[in-house]
């Protein structure tokens, strides 16, 4: 009897392990596909798609005006470069710093900003949010 115990404890362990390292790889695969996509509306000047990456309660918190709508509009982006890409912090929270590129097409200026994103994974809904809101274009 406790020879066939053995293996069975074996197996079963060996089975919980591959179904953490599945949820793992699910997850690692959807933050992959949404920041690619993120990444993509951001370059593209395609605020609009962008939004729809952030959090439901952070945009409510903070809804986005016309006349910020209208600055988003005057941008295009020349640059939008990940540096190290997503660095865990914690178990369902990634940092991520990016520095993005826009000119202004009213002036033809050309300025940088640093945006650190902080996104988190919804194991429910198998999504990754952004929790920091668009990056902040505007002048300081």
């Amino acid at each position: 009897m406790r020879r066939l115990a053995l293996p069975t404890l074996a197996l079963a362990l060996a089975m919980a392990a591959s179904l953490t390292g599945c949820a793992s790889t699910k997850r690692d695969d959807a933050l992959t596909r949404t920041l690619m996509r993120y990444a993509s509306a951001i370059r593209w000047g395609d605020f609009a798609s962008a939004q729809g990456f952030v959090d439901k309660d952070y945009a409510a918190a903070h809804p986005m005006s016309s006349v910020e709508q209208a600055r988003l509009g005057q941008l295009r982006v020349t640059a939008y470069d990940e540096g190290g890409g997503p660095q865990p912090d914690g178990e369902n929270e990634v940092v991520q710093t990016v520095q993005i590129s826009v000119v202004n097409v009213n002036n033809q200026a050309e300025r940088s900003i640093v945006d650190h994103q902080r996104w988190h994974y919804d194991r429910e809904k198998d999504r990754w949010s952004l929790m920091t809101g668009l990056p902040d274009f505007s002048p300081h």
